[in-house]
């Protein structure tokens, strides 16, 4: 009898692996098995971006009715009514999955009538189609209210990656979902070690406030509140608000994944948080096995529990080898969603299939502490070189691919960037010249190199025909002496020389918040070759002297690639890139707030002539007559290029012929 329901529940893992990878949907079919010799797809998906609600209207009688949170146009979050962003009225957003060099195309239509929005595609390099990187006022124009943009590339970077908005605090309010780019077997390292792949195994994690992002911000400046969420969410959901029917209590329902027992199966989880809130994920009863990173491949680490930064991505193995039962995956928040702050923390549910559980019953009551067993933490909070045994930093994990020309003994292209919470006053948030009051303890502004990014006049890739002179500025050249005490803001940017080994030297400096920041670079993925907290605090002068003195370890032979890193608080992290991708290069803090406060600047990568020419009638901003439609189905960038972009302003359009109605 054992035997027969063993073999019983095989086949019907089977059916589901089958049905999920063959996609059932009939509108996607680029969800499919990725096969040697397969010829790619064309991919098209419709984003239309709106403000919503969680539980609205279509969630009836949820959370009492649990099949209720579940239908069409159903986002119960944590428990909480409140306003969102959503793209087709989902949180998380679509999932984008292809198979490699598959041709993505996304027409986003922007239906948040006083925004304007873009969407960027985290993780994917756009080799070739750097206009698709999705950044206002760098890559492109911002997409206005009621008109639409057609993005258009190809997958070409294999993984675990997400999409979200890039304008604003659209990201924070639920712009975000997953993107998968998977290979055929022969491709993936890793297919040995693992029996099933499923959709239904990717988490994307997100930080969640009870109040909208830009409420968040500025009672953060105005009423010194702390920037901690109040919750977390997997896919979307999570316990957070009670309710109570009667005598019975209740929560909205939590994630759950289902597994069969004496199987192996791949897991994908994404960060999408915009907080200073790092994630430790770990899972009772069970191991894990840390198999890429970022999308990138590398030894396969056992651990315990993993702990991931805004914006990072890791793919784990986890082997059904406990009894039949349900057990916590459990989010233990950190930094400022710790004990110190909120002590945010959510769970979601591994079901072994078999055990007839109800809907919605959970496992025991769960405790959330430091992981209850012994084992290896994975990406620790604040650790690097120094770290002991029991550790796994990002700068002891060992890459699939060995040495390339990146970690050649001596960079062409060395610089230091130093970061902290600056003690200055933002010009946007100070009160009127003639007040008499005075704030007592100014809110501290992050910056890189005591600069805060201000957006250029124009978008500098499609319209650098139009860049006079000079544009950036940098702690070499800025005019203003004294930016420890004055706000610095300009185009912070660098230029760099195109083929070049670049190497980077984060020094988070830490003299204010013992805090942390992940830096994310838009174009590439880096090597990360050191990384090391050598204090409470450290100056960027400290870190130049360790170098000098040969006390700087680097791993010029197998160091992991990523292009999202975090940098200890009181130490460095030092990273590695070859600039074969000319553009314009964002890089940036991956905290929201940080990021919409100034902390980022831009890397030139080549002279304007060695950049990618702009498409044909690409959308340009601030013309002196609007440009109602754009057709750029002719640019040939490169022998990859497709279609491209499309913008329409059907909203100005029907509102003209309704005025020539009324008219004649």
């Amino acid at each position: 009898m054992n035997n027969f329901s063993f073999l019983l529940g095989f086949l019907c893992i089977c059916v589901a692996k089958t049905m999920q990878e063959l996609n059932v949907e009939e509108n996607d079919p680029c969800r499919r098995p990725c096969e040697r010799g397969f010829e790619p797809l064309v991919c098209h998906y419709k984003f239309e971006i709106e403000w919503y609600s969680t539980l609205a209207e279509a969630c009836r009688n949820c959370p009492f009715n649990v099949t209720d949170c579940f239908r069409p146009g159903c986002i119960p979050g944590d428990g909480n009514r409140r306003k969102i962003v959503t793209i087709n009225k989902m949180l998380p957003g679509p999932s984008i999955e292809v198979c490699q060099n598959d041709t993505v195309v996304v027409d986003v239509i922007n239906k948040l009538e006083n925004e304007a929005t873009t969407i960027h595609w985290h993780g994917q390099l756009q080799r070739a189609y750097p206009y698709m990187d999705g950044v206002p006022y760098v890559t492109q124009c911002p997409i206005e209210p009621y008109t639409s943009f057609r993005y258009t590339f190809k997958a070409t970077q294999a993984g675990t990656h997400f999409w979200h908005s890039h304008m604003g605090m659209q990201r924070v309010d639920g712009a975000f979902g997953p993107l998968i780019v998977r290979v055929p077997k022969e491709k993936d390292y890793h297919s040995d070690l693992y029996d099933f792949d499923l959709s239904s195994h990717t988490l994307i994690i997100s930080d969640w406030e009870t109040k909208i992002g830009e409420i968040v911000l500025l009672s953060h400046f105005y009423s010194q509140e702390e920037t901690s969420p109040a919750s977390l969410l997997v896919n979307g959901i999570g316990r957070h608000k009670t309710f109570y029917n009667g005598r019975n209590k209740t929560f909205v329902p939590t994630a759950r994944f289902d597994v069969q027992k004496g199987f192996r199966y791949r897991f994908r989880v994404i960060n999408s948080g915009s907080l200073n809130c790092p994630v430790e994920l770990t899972v009772v009863k069970h191991d894990i096995i840390i198999i890429s990173t970022d999308g990138q491949d590398i030894k396969p680490i056992k651990a315990s529990s993993l702990i991931m930064y805004a914006g990072e991505r890791y793919d784990f193995i986890l082997h059904a080898n406990q009894k039949r039962d349900l057990y916590w995956i459990k989010f233990r928040g950190l930094l400022n969603c710790n004990t110190i702050y909120t002590s945010v923390f959510q769970v979601a549910v591994l079901e072994y299939a078999g055990i007839n559980a109800e809907p919605n019953s959970y496992p025991s009551k769960v405790f959330f502490g430091f992981p209850p067993r012994n084992g290896i933490q994975v990406n620790p909070l604040n650790e690097g070189n120094e770290s002991n045994n029991t550790v796994v930093p990002v700068s002891r994990m060992e890459a699939i691919d060995d040495w390339n020309e990146s970690l050649q003994l001596i960079p062409d292209f060395q610089y230091y960037i130093g970061f902290d919470f600056n003690n200055i006053s933002l010009r946007k948030f100070q009160w009127p010249h003639k007040s008499n009051f005075k704030v007592k303890n100014p809110v501290k502004i992050p910056q890189f190199n005591h600069i805060s990014f201000l957006n250029p006049s124009i978008p500098l890739l499609p319209q650098r025909d139009q860049l006079d002179g000079e544009i950036f500025c940098n702690d070499e050249n800025h005019q203003e002496q004294n930016c420890s005490n004055v706000q610095c803001q300009c185009v912070h940017g660098i230029k760099i020389p195109l083929g070049a080994v670049v190497e980077l030297i984060f020094v988070d400096e830490g003299y204010t918040y013992d805090g942390g920041h992940p830096i994310h670079l838009h174009g590439y993925a880096f090597r990360v070759i050191s990384m090391e907290r050598l204090g409470s605090s450290v100056s960027v002068e400290q870190v130049k002297k360790r170098d000098e003195q040969g006390l700087i370890y680097r791993n010029l032979y197998n160091a992991p690639l990523k292009d999202t890193v975090s940098v200890p608080d009181g130490g460095y992290t030092i990273v590695r890139f070859v600039a074969n991708n000319p553009g314009y290069w964002v890089l940036h803090c991956h905290i929201e707030i940080h990021l919409a406060l100034g902390m980022t600047m831009i890397l030139q990568v080549g002279e304007k002539k060695e950049m990618v020419p702009v498409p044909r009638d690409f959308p340009r901003c601030y013309q002196s007559e609007p440009e109602f439609t754009v057709n750029l189905d002719s640019y040939n960038a490169s022998e990859n290029s497709g279609s491209w972009v499309t913008i329409q302003t059907k909203f100005v359009i029907v509102m003209l012929l309704l005025v020539l109605y009324v008219i004649f």
